[in-house]
């Protein structure tokens, strides 16, 4: 006999969210419908479902009763999407067949109403039910958190878990409170009420307090205002991951992920697929790390990405892909780089450049954190040349303006002997930095005039782009307001160039994204006789003048890969036949996307730094402080591996330059 459940959805209006409907699934070819979740009895004109399925135009809060066979009632909290504002009820009736998807959405009670019982938090997404995580003291000893405690709990006996933070020995001791405590008004045992805090109107009336642990005094204090070195925080991270700011950085990460899981695998028909972390050299692109495999002379590589992996699942038919992909580049000591990062990692069939930029606008709207404020796509787009000419940069901060202006031609008749010169020169152009307020600076500020090639920007475009930034930096530092840092300025940047010439070869080529990117359809017969004027269907995004995201359409033909491989970056096409051979199998047209989830979210928090939304970062040199990785293996472990380690001349094991 089937276990059926009657639930009564009674709506109250707590809030309207300001987000705008989410787009439906779109499916490739004919019309198909995705499944998110299994819930036979709740279709629209089901002879099972009394009431009425609504559309979802609008979203607003509702709170969601639910019996069990053993008329059990559990309040729930919930967000339903429903098509007016006025308070309605739903009754369903739903089969065992139910299934229920976790997702997470704040629920936030009415001020001043008590918890009674067990409250859960759900979301309905059209007739689909999904539950939410339940409060602190569930699966705890706790009741609640600390800082969970309002003057709606007065009266109630709760018990806390912790850490105290100030005490007379100048200790910092976790602590349980084996017995309840019961919760009183602040106003009866204090003088005053403090409201610069969450919990400044009530008080804990502690019954009985036993301490769990002691600890020695610490390196630092364990408060925001205290100044540490970032050397200190990573050599005692799991002491500076209490702060405050840390805690929010991680739950921030924590909430974003799972809204974009929840928008890509439920309400867009991605399949989250895990690829190897142990692969084979990949030709071209960054430094790869390698492991010993065992073999004499043989070594894995750990991925830079997991490119070739996510094309061989569109060609075994996965259609969409998703992951959060750890990646892995030896980029040595570059500024603001981690040797081990987390990229959000997308592919489809059957799409182009205006399906990807749609589908990661959406993600992006879905996903961005209410308190940051709303993502209003569809984002400007800039081509590769209009981002080099205006700001000489192919990833532009389009907070402020301060473009390059060509004012060649107020120097025509100039008897300035360098001016002239450049001007001369094929291509030459003088160029200039029009500074609003600049005069306050002007005696900081030195300018240098250089010829600008037309046929490719040269190396004295970037130094202008270079050049845009510190006169920002500079007006900043004298209180003149250029760039919003409260604000979000998304940009696409395409028609990338789909070759440049190699720094230490400029007679060769070398790609300029990767080598599976496939050429615009304009310039594809210039792939075979003039590949360095070939642009890519590569697309970058760009948040504040950083890059948050790369992607492009692949080369889908077997022969064309090929005669890139081959004939143009003179690559050894068997490194990669594996890849050839799937080509050659009916691979469909497809192209993807990653996003950098460490970058991402050092923008919206605001943070320096990326390493201060990864929980366990390397340092600037890629050195784990608190572990001391990497560290000397032994000659008796290398010793299976067939590895010996010849030491440079100056070096000693376990020593530093001599």
């Amino acid at each position: 006999m089937s276990c059926k459940y009657t639930a009564l959805l009674q709506s109250v209006l707590l809030a309207t969210l300001r987000r705008p409907p989410t787009p439906r699934p779109r499916a490739c070819g004919a019309a198909r419908r995705t499944s998110f979740s299994r819930c036979s009895s709740l279709r629209a004109g089901s002879s099972s479902a009394a009431g009425r399925v609504l559309p979802s135009p609008r979203v607003c809060a509702v709170n969601v009763q639910i019996l069990d066979r053993e008329d059990r009632w559990f309040e729930r909290g919930a967000r339903e999407a429903c098509k007016s504002t006025t308070p309605h009820s739903t009754e369903v009736e739903a089969s065992d067949t139910t299934y229920i998807r976790p997702i997470v959405l704040p629920f936030h009670p009415s001020p001043g109403k008590p918890l009674n019982g067990v409250r859960r938090s759900c979301q309905v997404w059209g007739h689909h039910i999904y539950p939410l995580p339940t409060t602190h003291g569930r699966f705890t000893l706790r009741t609640h958190s600390c800082g969970e405690l309002r003057t709606a709990h007065l009266g109630e006996e709760v018990t806390l878990c912790g850490w105290v933070q100030y005490v007379r020995q100048d200790l910092f001791q976790p602590f349980m409170s084996v017995s309840p405590v019961m919760v009183t008004p602040a106003c009866s045992c204090l003088t005053h009420v403090s409201s610069a805090i969450l919990t400044g109107e009530i008080e804990v009336h502690a019954n009985n307090v036993e301490v769990l642990n002691i600890c020695q005094k610490l390196p630092f204090e364990i408060k925001d205002f205290v100044k540490k070195s970032e050397g200190l925080r990573m050599q005692y991270r799991y002491l500076d991951l209490r702060s405050s700011q840390m805690q929010y950085n991680l739950r921030l990460r924590s909430r974003l992920v799972m809204k974009m899981r929840e928008y890509l695998c439920n309400l867009h028909g991605f399949v989250d697929v895990e690829t190897p972390t142990l692969f084979k050299r990949t030709p071209g692109g960054a430094k790869e790390f390698v492991v010993p495999s065992g073999e004499p002379g043989r070594f894995y590589s750990l991925p830079q990405s997991p490119q070739q992996f996510k094309q061989l699942l569109m060609v075994a038919g996965i259609d969409r892909y998703f992951q959060l992909a750890r990646c892995y580049r030896d980029e040595g000591s570059k500024p603001d780089r981690q040797p081990e990062f987390t990229q959000v990692d997308i592919e489809m069939s059957f799409t182009d450049q205006a399906g990807i930029r749609d589908l990661v606008e959406g993600l992006l709207q879905y996903s961005w954190p209410e308190e940051k404020g709303f993502v209003s796509p569809p984002f400007p787009v800039m081509t590769y040349e209009e981002a080099m000419r205006d700001y000489g940069v192919d990833k532009p901060d389009t907070r402020f303006e301060m473009k390059l202006v060509d004012i060649s031609g107020a120097f025509h008749n100039t008897q300035i002997q360098f001016l002239r010169e450049a001007l001369h020169q094929p291509g030459g152009s003088i160029q200039a930095i029009c500074v609003p307020q600049g005069a306050v600076s002007s005696t900081h500020m030195h300018f240098s005039f250089s010829h600008l090639p037309s046929d490719n920007f040269g190396p004295c475009r970037p130094l202008l782009g270079r050049l845009r930034l510190q006169c920002a930096d500079l007006l900043e530092g004298h209180s003149v307001k250029v760039r919003d840092p409260s604000a979000f300025h998304f940009l696409w940047v395409v028609d990338f160039p789909l070759f440049l010439p190699k720094e230490d070869s400029p007679e060769q080529l070398e790609s300029a994204h990767h080598p599976f990117t496939a050429p615009v359809p304009e310039d594809a017969h210039l792939l075979y006789s003039q590949p360095h004027k070939v642009r890519g269907q590569h697309y970058d995004l760009v948040l504040n003048g950083s890059e948050i995201g790369g992607g492009s359409i692949r080369i889908h033909s077997a022969s064309e890969q090929r005669h890139v491989l081959d004939t143009v970056l003179q690559e050894d096409p068997s490194l990669l036949s594996h890849l050839l051979e799937a080509l050659d199998s009916g691979a469909p047209p497809h192209g993807g996307i990653a996003l950098g989830l460490d970058r991402l979210l050092a923008i919206i928090v605001g943070a320096s730094s990326i390493r201060d939304v990864i929980a366990f970062p390397k340092s600037f040199r890629g050195h784990d402080l608190m572990s001391h990785a990497p560290d000397f293996v032994s000659e008796e472990d290398l010793r299976p591996y067939h590895i010996k380690v010849t030491w440079p001349e100056g070096l000693t094991p376990g020593g530093e330059d001599q």
